[in-house]
Protein backbone atom coordinates (compact mmCIF):
# COMPACT_ATOMS: atom_id res chain seq x y z
CA UNK A 1 0.00 0.00 0.00
CA UNK A 2 0.70 3.55 -0.46
CA UNK A 3 2.64 5.38 2.64
CA UNK A 4 3.12 8.45 0.54
CA UNK A 5 1.83 11.75 2.26
CA UNK A 6 -1.64 12.74 0.88
CA UNK A 7 -0.32 16.06 -1.08
CA UNK A 8 -0.57 16.81 -4.55
CA UNK A 9 2.91 16.73 -6.74
CA UNK A 10 3.93 20.05 -8.70
CA UNK A 11 4.32 17.92 -11.69
CA UNK A 12 1.09 16.31 -11.81
CA UNK A 13 -0.49 18.57 -14.17
CA UNK A 14 -2.58 15.54 -16.27
CA UNK A 15 -3.82 12.00 -15.86
CA UNK A 16 -0.37 10.37 -17.57
CA UNK A 17 1.30 11.93 -15.03
CA UNK A 18 -0.29 10.21 -12.09
CA UNK A 19 0.25 7.24 -13.76
CA UNK A 20 4.20 7.45 -13.61
CA UNK A 21 4.00 8.89 -10.17
CA UNK A 22 1.99 5.98 -8.82
CA UNK A 23 4.43 3.11 -10.67
CA UNK A 24 6.82 4.59 -8.54
CA UNK A 25 4.62 4.49 -5.03
CA UNK A 26 3.12 0.58 -5.46
CA UNK A 27 5.00 -2.43 -5.69
CA UNK A 28 4.62 -4.81 -8.60
CA UNK A 29 1.99 -7.01 -7.18
CA UNK A 30 -0.95 -4.21 -6.38
CA UNK A 31 0.67 -2.53 -9.99
CA UNK A 32 -0.11 -5.40 -12.14
CA UNK A 33 -3.40 -5.80 -11.09
CA UNK A 34 -4.35 -2.11 -10.52
CA UNK A 35 -2.98 -1.73 -14.80
CA UNK A 36 -3.05 -4.57 -15.89
CA UNK A 37 -4.83 -5.91 -19.19
CA UNK A 38 -5.80 -9.37 -20.53
CA UNK A 39 -2.77 -11.53 -22.63
CA UNK A 40 -0.97 -9.52 -24.56
CA UNK A 41 -3.16 -6.48 -23.33
CA UNK A 42 -4.03 -5.27 -26.98
CA UNK A 43 -7.33 -4.16 -26.31
CA UNK A 44 -6.08 -2.39 -23.04
CA UNK A 45 -4.04 -0.51 -25.82
CA UNK A 46 -6.53 0.07 -28.42
CA UNK A 47 -9.35 1.80 -25.51
CA UNK A 48 -6.38 4.41 -25.75
CA UNK A 49 -5.67 4.53 -29.02
CA UNK A 50 -8.74 4.39 -30.53
CA UNK A 51 -10.05 8.37 -28.60
CA UNK A 52 -6.12 9.49 -30.24
CA UNK A 53 -7.82 8.35 -33.48
CA UNK A 54 -10.27 10.77 -33.80
CA UNK A 55 -9.61 14.40 -34.46
CA UNK A 56 -11.42 17.53 -33.91
CA UNK A 57 -12.81 20.13 -36.52
CA UNK A 58 -13.81 22.85 -34.63
CA UNK A 59 -15.49 25.81 -35.61
CA UNK A 60 -14.46 29.69 -34.71
CA UNK A 61 -16.56 32.80 -33.85
CA UNK A 62 -18.75 30.67 -32.23
CA UNK A 63 -20.67 32.42 -29.02
CA UNK A 64 -19.94 30.55 -25.88
CA UNK A 65 -21.41 33.50 -23.47
CA UNK A 66 -22.85 30.91 -20.66
CA UNK A 67 -21.41 28.31 -21.83
CA UNK A 68 -21.46 24.90 -19.22
CA UNK A 69 -20.34 21.47 -18.40
CA UNK A 70 -23.82 20.14 -17.33
CA UNK A 71 -25.34 16.90 -18.36
CA UNK A 72 -28.86 15.27 -17.57
CA UNK A 73 -28.84 11.82 -16.66
CA UNK A 74 -31.22 9.48 -15.44
CA UNK A 75 -33.47 12.33 -14.04
CA UNK A 76 -30.51 14.47 -12.26
CA UNK A 77 -28.63 17.42 -13.24
CA UNK A 78 -24.44 16.70 -13.12
CA UNK A 79 -21.91 19.05 -12.94
CA UNK A 80 -19.98 17.70 -15.84
CA UNK A 81 -20.29 14.25 -17.53
CA UNK A 82 -17.47 12.20 -15.74
CA UNK A 83 -18.21 9.86 -13.38
CA UNK A 84 -15.52 7.24 -11.38
CA UNK A 85 -16.08 3.92 -12.69
CA UNK A 86 -16.00 0.61 -10.49
CA UNK A 87 -12.52 -0.59 -9.72
CA UNK A 88 -11.73 -3.23 -7.26
CA UNK A 89 -9.63 -3.48 -4.40
CA UNK A 90 -8.48 -0.28 -4.11
CA UNK A 91 -7.16 -0.32 -0.71
CA UNK A 92 -4.26 -1.76 -2.63
CA UNK A 93 -3.37 1.86 -3.74
CA UNK A 94 -4.06 3.44 -0.67
CA UNK A 95 -5.35 2.57 3.40
CA UNK A 96 -8.57 4.57 2.91
CA UNK A 97 -9.36 2.82 -0.34
CA UNK A 98 -12.77 3.33 -1.61
CA UNK A 99 -14.07 6.20 1.06
CA UNK A 100 -11.21 8.30 0.03
CA UNK A 101 -12.51 7.98 -3.84
CA UNK A 102 -16.28 8.46 -3.08
CA UNK A 103 -15.07 11.67 -1.14
CA UNK A 104 -13.07 13.19 -3.81
CA UNK A 105 -16.20 12.46 -5.88
CA UNK A 106 -18.45 14.45 -4.08
CA UNK A 107 -16.33 17.12 -3.53
CA UNK A 108 -16.14 17.51 -7.14
CA UNK A 109 -20.09 16.87 -8.15
CA UNK A 110 -18.72 13.46 -9.98
CA UNK A 111 -21.04 10.61 -10.17
CA UNK A 112 -18.98 7.41 -8.46
CA UNK A 113 -20.19 3.60 -9.14
CA UNK A 114 -18.66 1.81 -6.53
CA UNK A 115 -17.89 -1.76 -7.36
CA UNK A 116 -19.00 -5.14 -5.69
CA UNK A 117 -15.59 -6.01 -5.08
CA UNK A 118 -14.81 -2.89 -3.01
CA UNK A 119 -12.16 -3.73 -0.09
CA UNK A 120 -14.18 -1.09 2.37
CA UNK A 121 -18.30 -2.09 2.81
CA UNK A 122 -20.75 -0.59 0.74
CA UNK A 123 -22.71 1.09 4.03
CA UNK A 124 -19.48 3.01 4.88
CA UNK A 125 -18.84 4.09 1.28
CA UNK A 126 -22.53 5.56 1.12
CA UNK A 127 -22.24 7.28 4.53
CA UNK A 128 -19.56 9.06 4.01
CA UNK A 129 -21.17 10.69 1.42
CA UNK A 130 -24.52 10.55 0.85
CA UNK A 131 -25.77 13.29 2.66
CA UNK A 132 -23.55 15.73 0.28
CA UNK A 133 -26.25 17.44 -1.57
CA UNK A 134 -23.56 18.78 -4.09
CA UNK A 135 -22.44 15.19 -5.35
CA UNK A 136 -22.80 13.23 -8.27
CA UNK A 137 -25.03 9.91 -8.79
CA UNK A 138 -24.48 7.56 -5.89
CA UNK A 139 -24.40 3.89 -7.68
CA UNK A 140 -23.70 0.33 -6.68
CA UNK A 141 -21.95 -2.33 -9.64
CA UNK A 142 -22.71 -5.38 -8.99
CA UNK A 143 -21.14 -8.76 -10.35
CA UNK A 144 -23.63 -11.56 -10.11
CA UNK A 145 -23.35 -14.24 -7.83
CA UNK A 146 -23.79 -18.15 -8.40
CA UNK A 147 -27.00 -17.68 -5.62
CA UNK A 148 -29.81 -15.31 -6.68
CA UNK A 149 -30.61 -15.28 -2.76
CA UNK A 150 -27.41 -13.72 -1.88
CA UNK A 151 -27.28 -11.33 -4.89
CA UNK A 152 -30.84 -9.89 -3.84
CA UNK A 153 -29.67 -8.98 -0.34
CA UNK A 154 -26.83 -7.82 -1.70
CA UNK A 155 -29.02 -5.38 -3.80
CA UNK A 156 -31.29 -4.97 -1.00
CA UNK A 157 -28.06 -3.37 1.29
CA UNK A 158 -27.39 -1.37 -1.42
CA UNK A 159 -30.48 0.02 -1.15
CA UNK A 160 -30.81 0.51 2.51
CA UNK A 161 -27.24 2.38 2.21
CA UNK A 162 -28.88 5.14 -0.03
CA UNK A 163 -27.07 3.79 -3.61
CA UNK A 164 -29.50 5.47 -6.34
CA UNK A 165 -28.55 2.45 -9.31
CA UNK A 166 -27.42 -0.36 -10.09
CA UNK A 167 -25.11 -1.37 -12.59
CA UNK A 168 -24.64 -5.02 -13.39
CA UNK A 169 -21.45 -5.98 -15.16
CA UNK A 170 -21.85 -8.97 -17.81
CA UNK A 171 -18.96 -9.20 -19.85
CA UNK A 172 -16.82 -11.12 -17.35
CA UNK A 173 -18.36 -14.62 -16.38
CA UNK A 174 -14.36 -15.60 -16.40
CA UNK A 175 -11.70 -13.85 -15.51
CA UNK A 176 -9.25 -12.66 -18.35
CA UNK A 177 -6.06 -14.49 -18.70
CA UNK A 178 -3.97 -11.67 -17.62
CA UNK A 179 -0.60 -13.08 -18.07
CA UNK A 180 1.18 -9.64 -15.63
CA UNK A 181 -0.69 -10.56 -12.86
CA UNK A 182 0.55 -14.35 -13.38
CA UNK A 183 4.10 -12.86 -13.89
CA UNK A 184 3.64 -11.30 -10.84
CA UNK A 185 1.92 -13.70 -9.04
CA UNK A 186 -0.91 -11.43 -8.17
CA UNK A 187 -2.19 -12.57 -5.10
CA UNK A 188 -4.29 -9.59 -2.25
CA UNK A 189 -2.05 -8.69 0.61
CA UNK A 190 -3.56 -9.23 4.17
CA UNK A 191 -6.46 -6.99 5.15
CA UNK A 192 -7.44 -6.50 1.54
CA UNK A 193 -10.53 -8.43 0.37
CA UNK A 194 -13.86 -8.26 -1.16
CA UNK A 195 -15.80 -7.39 1.56
CA UNK A 196 -18.84 -6.80 0.55
CA UNK A 197 -18.96 -10.67 -0.98
CA UNK A 198 -17.52 -12.02 2.48
CA UNK A 199 -20.93 -13.90 3.40
CA UNK A 200 -21.44 -15.47 -0.36
CA UNK A 201 -21.82 -19.01 -0.49
CA UNK A 202 -19.40 -21.22 -1.14
CA UNK A 203 -19.20 -23.11 -4.45
CA UNK A 204 -20.36 -26.01 -4.56
CA UNK A 205 -23.65 -24.78 -1.72
CA UNK A 206 -27.41 -25.71 -1.40
CA UNK A 207 -29.13 -23.15 -3.70
CA UNK A 208 -32.13 -20.96 -1.71
CA UNK A 209 -35.41 -21.05 -2.67
CA UNK A 210 -34.29 -17.48 -4.59
CA UNK A 211 -32.34 -20.12 -6.78
CA UNK A 212 -33.00 -20.61 -10.34
CA UNK A 213 -32.98 -24.35 -11.49
CA UNK A 214 -29.20 -24.93 -12.51
CA UNK A 215 -27.58 -28.64 -13.23
CA UNK A 216 -26.62 -29.96 -9.72
CA UNK A 217 -23.31 -30.24 -9.34
CA UNK A 218 -21.35 -33.33 -9.93
CA UNK A 219 -17.88 -34.63 -10.50
CA UNK A 220 -16.11 -33.67 -13.81
CA UNK A 221 -16.33 -36.91 -16.08
CA UNK A 222 -13.63 -37.73 -18.29
CA UNK A 223 -13.61 -34.67 -21.90
CA UNK A 224 -15.63 -32.47 -19.58
CA UNK A 225 -14.02 -29.03 -19.17
CA UNK A 226 -14.46 -27.25 -15.35
CA UNK A 227 -15.16 -23.64 -17.01
CA UNK A 228 -18.01 -25.27 -19.16
CA UNK A 229 -19.46 -28.17 -17.35
CA UNK A 230 -18.73 -26.75 -13.70
CA UNK A 231 -17.87 -22.88 -13.30
CA UNK A 232 -20.40 -21.63 -16.07
CA UNK A 233 -23.29 -23.74 -15.34
CA UNK A 234 -24.48 -20.40 -13.46
CA UNK A 235 -23.18 -18.10 -16.03
CA UNK A 236 -25.24 -14.81 -15.97
CA UNK A 237 -28.28 -15.07 -18.85
CA UNK A 238 -30.98 -12.67 -19.99
CA UNK A 239 -33.08 -14.30 -17.74
CA UNK A 240 -31.40 -13.75 -14.60
CA UNK A 241 -31.38 -9.92 -15.65
CA UNK A 242 -34.58 -9.86 -16.16
CA UNK A 243 -35.51 -11.55 -12.76
CA UNK A 244 -33.04 -8.88 -11.34
CA UNK A 245 -35.10 -6.02 -12.87
CA UNK A 246 -38.12 -7.02 -11.52
CA UNK A 247 -36.29 -7.63 -7.92
CA UNK A 248 -34.94 -4.14 -7.88
CA UNK A 249 -36.32 -0.87 -7.00
CA UNK A 250 -33.76 0.58 -8.63
CA UNK A 251 -32.33 1.89 -12.30
CA UNK A 252 -30.69 -0.79 -13.64
CA UNK A 253 -27.77 -0.50 -16.12
CA UNK A 254 -25.91 -2.89 -18.19
CA UNK A 255 -22.21 -2.66 -18.42
CA UNK A 256 -20.03 -4.64 -20.43
CA UNK A 257 -21.85 -4.11 -23.89
CA UNK A 258 -20.30 -4.00 -27.30
CA UNK A 259 -22.79 -5.25 -29.53
CA UNK A 260 -25.49 -3.63 -31.04
CA UNK A 261 -28.00 -6.36 -30.39
CA UNK A 262 -26.79 -6.85 -26.74
CA UNK A 263 -27.57 -3.37 -26.08
CA UNK A 264 -31.20 -3.57 -27.69
CA UNK A 265 -32.26 -6.62 -25.97
CA UNK A 266 -30.75 -4.76 -22.61
CA UNK A 267 -33.29 -1.73 -23.18
CA UNK A 268 -35.99 -4.11 -23.95
CA UNK A 269 -36.09 -5.66 -20.61
CA UNK A 270 -36.52 -1.96 -19.10
CA UNK A 271 -32.12 -1.29 -18.71
CA UNK A 272 -31.57 2.48 -17.35
CA UNK A 273 -29.19 2.84 -19.24
CA UNK A 274 -25.98 1.06 -21.13
CA UNK A 275 -22.50 1.32 -20.85
CA UNK A 276 -20.26 0.28 -23.49
CA UNK A 277 -16.80 -1.22 -21.82
CA UNK A 278 -14.86 -4.18 -22.78
CA UNK A 279 -13.81 -4.09 -18.75
CA UNK A 280 -10.57 -1.20 -19.61
CA UNK A 281 -9.29 -4.65 -21.58
CA UNK A 282 -8.74 -6.98 -18.78
CA UNK A 283 -11.21 -10.08 -20.39
CA UNK A 284 -11.30 -10.60 -23.82
CA UNK A 285 -8.14 -9.42 -25.57
CA UNK A 286 -8.67 -8.55 -28.97
CA UNK A 287 -11.92 -6.70 -28.59
CA UNK A 288 -12.88 -4.39 -29.96
CA UNK A 289 -12.35 -0.53 -28.88
CA UNK A 290 -15.02 1.45 -26.75
CA UNK A 291 -14.32 4.65 -29.15
CA UNK A 292 -15.53 1.91 -32.45
CA UNK A 293 -18.16 0.63 -30.14
CA UNK A 294 -20.19 3.81 -28.94
CA UNK A 295 -21.09 4.95 -32.19
CA UNK A 296 -22.61 1.91 -33.55
CA UNK A 297 -24.82 1.16 -30.26
CA UNK A 298 -25.78 4.91 -29.94
CA UNK A 299 -27.31 4.71 -33.50
CA UNK A 300 -28.99 0.97 -32.77
CA UNK A 301 -30.82 2.56 -29.71
CA UNK A 302 -31.98 5.62 -31.43
CA UNK A 303 -33.14 3.43 -34.28
CA UNK A 304 -34.96 1.28 -31.46
CA UNK A 305 -36.43 3.71 -30.17
CA UNK A 306 -37.74 5.81 -33.11
CA UNK A 307 -39.66 2.82 -34.00
CA UNK A 308 -41.16 1.97 -30.50
CA UNK A 309 -42.04 6.14 -30.67
CA UNK A 310 -40.36 6.23 -27.55
CA UNK A 311 -37.29 8.08 -25.94
CA UNK A 312 -33.84 6.58 -25.99
CA UNK A 313 -31.52 4.55 -22.89
CA UNK A 314 -28.74 7.10 -22.01
CA UNK A 315 -25.34 5.46 -23.60
CA UNK A 316 -22.40 5.56 -21.23
CA UNK A 317 -18.72 4.67 -22.07
CA UNK A 318 -15.36 4.17 -20.29
CA UNK A 319 -11.71 2.75 -21.64
CA UNK A 320 -8.89 4.92 -22.28
CA UNK A 321 -10.58 8.20 -21.37
CA UNK A 322 -7.81 9.80 -20.47
CA UNK A 323 -8.12 13.88 -21.65
CA UNK A 324 -10.93 16.35 -21.69
CA UNK A 325 -10.86 15.98 -25.27
CA UNK A 326 -11.29 12.47 -24.65
CA UNK A 327 -14.69 13.35 -22.73
CA UNK A 328 -15.43 15.64 -25.61
CA UNK A 329 -15.49 13.03 -28.18
CA UNK A 330 -17.60 10.50 -26.30
CA UNK A 331 -20.06 12.74 -26.03
CA UNK A 332 -20.21 14.10 -29.52
CA UNK A 333 -20.45 10.18 -30.63
CA UNK A 334 -23.58 10.12 -28.61
CA UNK A 335 -22.41 8.85 -24.64
CA UNK A 336 -24.21 11.07 -22.30
CA UNK A 337 -21.44 10.39 -19.77
CA UNK A 338 -17.84 8.44 -19.22
CA UNK A 339 -16.41 6.59 -16.53
CA UNK A 340 -12.87 6.75 -15.46
CA UNK A 341 -11.30 3.91 -14.24
CA UNK A 342 -7.13 3.37 -14.18
CA UNK A 343 -6.39 7.27 -13.82
CA UNK A 344 -8.29 8.24 -10.49
CA UNK A 345 -6.27 5.14 -9.07
CA UNK A 346 -3.48 5.76 -9.60
CA UNK A 347 -4.13 9.50 -8.04
CA UNK A 348 -5.47 7.74 -5.24
CA UNK A 349 -2.18 5.66 -5.09
CA UNK A 350 0.01 9.13 -5.40
CA UNK A 351 -2.32 11.26 -3.34
CA UNK A 352 -5.36 9.72 -1.93
CA UNK A 353 -8.65 11.66 -1.78
CA UNK A 354 -6.74 15.33 -2.99
CA UNK A 355 -5.23 13.09 -5.69
CA UNK A 356 -8.49 11.73 -6.84
CA UNK A 357 -10.06 14.70 -6.77
CA UNK A 358 -7.22 16.89 -8.80
CA UNK A 359 -7.81 14.20 -11.56
CA UNK A 360 -11.19 14.83 -11.92
CA UNK A 361 -10.91 18.56 -11.95
CA UNK A 362 -7.77 18.22 -14.47
CA UNK A 363 -10.55 16.57 -16.58
CA UNK A 364 -13.54 18.63 -16.54
CA UNK A 365 -11.18 21.87 -16.67
CA UNK A 366 -9.59 20.52 -19.85
CA UNK A 367 -13.28 19.38 -20.84
CA UNK A 368 -14.52 22.68 -20.28
CA UNK A 369 -11.26 24.18 -22.76
CA UNK A 370 -12.07 21.55 -25.86
CA UNK A 371 -15.77 22.84 -25.75
CA UNK A 372 -14.71 26.45 -26.15
CA UNK A 373 -11.95 25.54 -28.55
CA UNK A 374 -14.11 23.42 -30.79
CA UNK A 375 -17.28 26.32 -30.90
CA UNK A 376 -19.45 24.49 -28.81
CA UNK A 377 -20.88 26.23 -25.53
CA UNK A 378 -22.01 23.33 -23.69
CA UNK A 379 -22.24 19.42 -24.09
CA UNK A 380 -25.70 19.30 -25.50
CA UNK A 381 -24.07 21.44 -28.85
CA UNK A 382 -22.16 18.71 -29.57
CA UNK A 383 -22.30 16.68 -32.76
CA UNK A 384 -20.59 14.02 -34.66
CA UNK A 385 -19.69 17.73 -37.29
CA UNK A 386 -17.13 17.94 -34.75
CA UNK A 387 -15.11 14.65 -35.47
CA UNK A 388 -13.01 13.54 -38.42
CA UNK A 389 -12.03 10.03 -37.81
CA UNK A 390 -8.38 9.58 -38.94
CA UNK A 391 -9.26 6.98 -42.19
CA UNK A 392 -11.78 9.50 -43.45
Amino acid sequence: MSGAKDAIPPDAVALADYEALARERLDDNAWAYLSGGAADEITLRANRSAWDDIRLLPRVLQPLSGGHTRVELLGRTLAHPVLLGPVAYQRLAHPLGEIASAVAASAQGAGLVLSAQSSVLLEAVAGAVRDDASRGPLWFQLYWQRDRGFTRALVERAEAAGFEAIVLTVDAPVHGARDRERRAGFRLPPGVSAVNLASAPAAGAHPTADSPARPPKRPLAPGQSALFDDLLLSALTWADVEWLRSATRLPLLIKGVLHEADARQAAALGAAGVIVSNHGGRTLDTAVSTAWALPRIVDALAEQAAAAGAEAVPVLVDGGIRRGTDVLKAIALGARAVLLGRPYVHALAVAGAHGVAHSLKLLRDEFEIALALTGCATPGALSRAVLVHRSD
